[in-house]
């Protein structure tokens, strides 16, 4: 319709080549020595040292038009104030020096009573592990040397100005003629930087690969009829975590007043026509715990049951949530900074899970044998964050997550008025509406006052059931090797074949991925306080009860019918010899 696009992002190769792409190889060599001291017959020590060194193999070229530029490292607390460190120079013609990391463990196994009825394990040691090599290869593929670094460009004025198709704003599927077309936003020279948008990344000079201590300690015990239980408590800390910053992120220019006084910014780049320069990091911030309890038991009539329950938590500053470095920082949620996000839930922190399973196999006829198992998993979905649905600190990026008042006083709401600027919702109903929200869920109502946690609330319970059935034929021939037919029949989610509501996932109707969203941000008024507006969208109607029945609708978990919460079956054949 020859309007204006909101965005327009495009990597190309120089002089009307492809773009090539980084073709890299790394490396990591190791050396690993273990000794095994048997201090007596019930005790065994474990001890060992793991060497580990990453190797990069590819020479990379650098950029005199990024060395050039002066970025911002961020900001420090000194003496409980924010500072800006600035001076910061990206340089992307040189790789992390090779270093060793050390990784020592020691594990022991304590037969208590020599008889393996008791059995005490455990270790304590740091292990090394990889990341996303793709985080990598973002420096040399958007250091302008190979092709065109990711230009991203958001800004109306030059989006305006771009000649897409022939004069026309219209969409064109051959990208490289508009390239072609904008000669001076879209450079064709080898180290030069478009004129606006340019997406740079970075390897910090000083980065390690990822690194945790972890300690764990279990029990297996032999309790009467045959049954086992089994205790383990698992708990890791961060040595050098993975986290990516933003250094062409401006300091903000001011604070919210009220109660939310959060930064803002009134410009959030540091050179304007970057779009942003990204630092792959690490930090020590974050941990995991958990705790699990199995009971076991085999049956002598061919039955055999399991039962078992985990506790976990574990706390990060990022779940580093996108496949490049620029989307995994900006997926990220904070209350203030995301070069600086707060300690929080991690988005992989199932707080209970409960997992177990019966089988019951029968032999007959001297060829045949049935085995029917039923399983069982039973956890939360996982975790959200509440968020507003647009950029409230104006950071360049809907990222943040909400303040939760305590009462009315603490939140600003402004008139909702429709696609034709006609108020149809006063700020007093969406405020008593919104205070009415925070009533029904928990956990806003467990922290009014406070700010909303990443991923600090919990999703809905889920529970499923899944069925096998494994059909044997056997003979030996008459030899002393035994030969099966095996049929089996697999039912996934059984339940919800037995019953449409059950094993059904379920999403919130404000989410947008794990971030539920129940208001827009309006506007700073002139007392330096946010305003906002309930999260709905604008028409040409003006009766309110439609926009508010539209929220109310929205504003609660709903039963999600997708081939995610459908039952399936699948069939197999096997020949065991």
């Amino acid at each position: 319709d020859n309007k204006v696009p909101s965005i327009f992002a495009v990597t190309y190769g120089y002089n009307g080549n492809d773009a090539p792409g980084a073709e890299l190889t790394f490396g990591m060599a190791s050396a690993y020595v273990q000794d095994e001291w048997q201090i007596s017959k019930k005790f065994k020590l474990t001890y060992g040292l793991r060497a580990e060194m990453p190797l990069y193999h590819n020479k990379l070229e650098n950029n005199p038009a990024i060395s050039a530029l002066t970025f911002g490292d961020g900001w420090t607390t000194i003496d409980g104030n924010l500072t800006p460190s600035w001076a910061y120079k990206m340089d992307v013609g040189s790789w992390p020096k090779s270093k060793i990391q050390i990784s020592p463990r020691v594990g022991f196994n304590w037969d208590v009573k020599g008889d393996r009825s008791l059995q005490l394990r455990g270790g304590t040691g740091i292990f090394t592990g990889m990341l996303p090599f793709v985080w990598f290869t973002n420096q040399p593929t958007n250091s302008g040397m190979i092709q065109s670094v990711e230009t991203i460009i958001t800004n109306s004025t030059t989006l305006a100005s771009i000649n897409f198709n022939n004069g026309a704003l219209k969409f064109n599927p051959n990208f490289r003629q508009v390239v072609d077309n904008n000669p001076t936003i879209f450079n064709q020279n080898k180290g030069a930087l478009p004129s606006t948008g340019a997406s740079l990344a970075e390897v910090s000079k000083d980065f390690k690969m990822p690194q945790v201590w972890r300690t764990n300690i279990a029990m297996d015990l032999e309790l009467p009829s045959n049954m086992i239980l089994t205790l383990e408590a698992i708990y890791s800390k961060d040595i050098n975590a993975i986290t990516q910053k933003n250094v062409n992120l401006s300091y903000p220019q001011g604070n919210y007043a009220g109660a939310d006084t959060r930064p803002f910014w009134n410009t959030n780049k540091i050179n304007t026509n970057i779009g942003n320069a990204m630092v792959l990091s690490n930090t020590n911030k974050g941990y995991q715990a958990s705790f699990t309890a199995q009971l076991s038991k085999n049956f002598s009539n061919g039955f055999y049951g399991m039962i078992a329950y985990t506790y976990n938590i574990a706390k990060d500053v990022t779940a580093n949530p996108g496949s490049a470095a620029y989307s995994a920082w900006r997926a990220n949620t904070t209350t203030k900074f995301l070069n600086d996000p707060e300690l929080s839930y991690s988005n992989f922190s199932t707080p209970h899970r409960i997992v177990g399973n019966v089988s019951y196999k029968i032999e007959y006829a001297k060829h045949f044998a049935t085995t029917i198992s039923l399983y069982y998993s039973g956890s939360n979905q996982g975790r959200s964050s509440y968020t507003y649905s647009n950029d409230m600190n104006k950071d360049g990026q809907t990222a943040d997550l909400i303040y939760i008042p305590k009462d009315a006083s603490e939140i600003v709401f402004a008139d909702f008025k429709n696609k034709n600027g006609v108020v149809v919702l006063t700020a007093q109903e969406q405020s008593d509406r919104f205070m009415q929200y925070i009533e029904e869920t928990p956990y806003l109502r467990n922290n009014k006052g406070k700010y909303a946690e990443r991923y600090g609330d919990v999703q809905p319970w889920y529970n499923r059931f899944d069925m096998k059935i494994l059909q044997d034929l056997f003979t030996n021939f008459g030899s002393e090797r035994k030969y099966t037919l095996q049929l089996s029949l697999d039912i996934l989610n059984v339940g919800n074949l037995l019953n449409s509501n059950w094993g059904v996932y379920q999403t919130h109707g404000l989410g947008s991925y794990e971030n539920i969203r129940p208001l827009t941000f309006v506007t700073k008024g002139a007392d330096n306080k946010p305003q906002y507006n309930l999260f709905m969208t604008p028409t040409t109607e003006t009766n309110k009860d439609v926009y508010m029945n539209d929220f109310n609708k929205k504003a609660k978990w709903n039963n999600n019918l997708s081939t995610g919460s459908t039952w399936g079956m699948q069939l197999g054949i096997r020949f065991i010899f």
